[in-house]
């Protein structure tokens, strides 16, 4: 399907969605990045937002075509990775740190589609030490129904942590810092 098609599909599925409740207000976003998750620069990602409460961070998003496996069934590796996209950015918002995902395991209950606008949900578990957390997430189809459950440890950085270890460009430790602060 072309990029034209993807975002139509996009458009149509953001339609037949429920508004979310007010309770939820907009995560901060980067006005650029490549994140293939997140990254509004990245055409052929996923163009996640996120949005959160005092206890969890959520996000809506419709899988385009070419991110499927057979037919239109969502490839099992793009709803790990939108799963790891709502944790990690749950640990951001909810913890105040810079994440880096140090394990993930998933667990798939009911296939997906392309097109469909679907409901993720996080939520951190535990703050097990000052650099690591316990976060999980579902997955919802239109219906309401869980689809992909998912539990990961995300180990925890301060801004001068992360620019020591050297793993982001100062530049965006700095910018993430801000939009997140302490």
């Amino acid at each position: 399907m072309s990029d034209s098609g993807d975002k139509r599909d996009r458009v149509i599925a953001a339609q037949r969605m429920p508004a979310l409740p007010e309770r939820f207000t907009p995560l901060p976003r980067r006005r650029e990045g490549f994140c293939f998750g997140c990254g509004p620069d990245n055409k052929a990602g996923l163009g996640m937002q996120f949005f959160a409460d005092d206890n969890s961070v959520v996000s809506r998003v419709a899988v385009p075509d070419h991110l499927c496996g057979w037919g239109r069934v969502v490839h099992g590796g793009i709803i790990t990775t939108m799963l790891d996209e709502v944790m990690g950015w749950t640990a951001i918002h909810l913890l105040r740190h810079l994440v880096l995902t140090k394990s993930l395991q998933v667990q798939f209950e009911k296939p997906l589609f392309a097109g469909q606008m679907l409901w993720l949900a996080g939520r951190v578990v535990e703050k097990t030490s000052e650099r690591e957390a316990l976060v999980s997430a579902e997955l919802f189809n239109p219906a309401g129904e869980r689809c992909a459950t998912s539990q990961g440890v995300f180990a925890l950085f301060t801004g001068d942590a992360a620019k020591k270890l050297g793993f982001l460009d100062p530049d965006l430790v700095d910018e993430i810092s801000a939009l997140f602060p302490r």
